[in-house]
């Protein structure tokens, strides 16, 4: 016997905030851009509970499943502000992809999550076909995904994506600090832009308090500012800051077949010295030279206007470099041959050296430089912190 209140009159799934047929519609839409993110060992089509793949464990002699999950952040922020929703898929595959690859994985597969307030077909339909084009640069195959639903809990705007991602390696092709030796080099590859870290920061700084009335909290004012040309940008400055992330995963996947690399490292939350920190092991040290490389303008726009310290946009920003191949010095010349071939800016940005090398001073003191940020626990690291990478020098002006 019951003894909580009476059902509304009529309660139904749609009346709760739940449009299933909206959920078909949208499936419809996005159907097309689905079947391009494929792959020859995709099993079956969109549609089904599970997405299959034919793994052929004859092209290995042991192959590892690698896998990562990840989002895209606060960045939906902007997207939503400018009402515009493709790019954001695409920073959505990098993010998972580029730490694939970080091990030697190659990506096979991505299944995508979609939480919104309200779902609008053409807007799920929009975002997905980014996600697509991100497996279609990263090579992977989109096998499914979900997209849900939560009225009450989220603005009828608001939404959310997560994706996870599977790849595979040869045992004795995994990369990582093992492998890292003194005297190894640094070749950075340029970041398309911030990438998906930091836009809290870059919220706070140009957006202000969130107006919860509008689109993704950003203000009218601050919103018009989104939309207006700013030169030294070349470009509006929310295009600039919507700029997709840089997929790095075929472009080192061909770097690791062609010549002998040690390590990568994705340069996201923590910057340039907190990742690269991740993969050389304890006794060494990263030295970074700040003058191989200059800072594109955007750092340069959200460090003036937030008056922000460069210790603040080291530890926050990639600052220009979006990945990291760790090498020995023999293999330099060919690596950035390689790259340069595949369109992606790189150079020399650092070496690899005995943390007590005198050869190896370190630089100016910043959150971003002298402190070791491998946790223990995790690759490269022991129970006693150390320096594992430095900054040095100053960028050109």
């Amino acid at each position: 016997m019951s003894t909580g209140a009476p059902l509304p009159s009529g309660a139904s799934y749609r009346a709760a905030g739940v449009d299933v047929s909206a959920g078909d519609r949208a499936v419809e839409l996005m159907r097309g851009h689905v079947a391009r993110a494929t792959r020859p060992e995709v099993v079956g089509s969109l549609g089904g509970f599970a997405g299959l793949f034919a793994l052929d464990t004859a092209r290995y002699r042991r192959p590892l499943l690698a896998s990562s999950t990840d989002g895209v952040g606060t960045k939906i922020a902007l997207a939503r502000a400018l009402d515009t929703h493709d790019t954001v898929g695409i920073d959505l595959v990098a993010m998972v992809v580029d730490d694939l690859v970080v091990c030697g994985a190659e990506p096979l597969f991505l299944l995508d999550y979609i939480a919104c307030g309200a779902l609008v077909p053409a807007r799920i339909a929009e975002i997905v076909s980014g996600i697509a084009a991100g497996c279609e640069q990263a090579g992977a195959a989109l096998v499914g995904g979900e997209t849900a639903e939560h009225p009450g809990l989220m603005g009828s705007d608001d939404y959310d994506l997560a994706a996870t991602g599977v790849g595979v390696v040869e045992a004795d092709g995994v990369l990582g600090p093992e492998l890292v030796r003194p005297g190894d080099v640094v070749v950075a590859m340029a970041s398309s832009g911030i990438h998906s870290n930091g836009f809290s920061l870059v919220r706070h700084i140009l957006f202000g308090p969130v107006d919860s009335g509008q689109p993704g909290g950003v203000a009218e004012t601050a919103a018009a500012g989104l939309r207006s040309y700013v030169p030294s940008l070349g470009d509006t400055l929310g295009r600039s800051l919507l700029t997709p992330t840089r997929i790095y995963a075929k472009d080192c996947l061909a770097l690791a077949a062609a010549v002998e690399v040690h390590a990568f490292a994705h340069i996201t939350g923590g910057g340039l010295a907190a990742n690269i920190a991740r993969v050389i092991p304890a006794g060494l040290v990263a030295t970074l030279d700040r003058a191989s490389w200059a800072v594109p303008p955007i750092f340069g726009l959200l460090a003036e206007r937030g008056a922000v310290t460069q210790a603040d946009m080291e530890s926050t920003f990639n600052q220009g470099i979006g990945m990291v191949a760790v090498l020995p010095a023999d293999a330099v010349p060919e690596a950035l041959a390689l790259l340069a071939e595949r369109a992606v800016p790189s150079w020399v940005v650092g070496e690899i050296g005995a943390a007590a090398d005198e050869n190896h001073p370190g630089g100016e003191h910043g959150a971003a430089g002298l402190r070791d940020t491998a946790a223990v626990g995790e690759p490269g690291a022991d129970s006693t912190p150390r320096t594992r990478a430095r900054l040095i020098g100053q960028h050109p002006a």
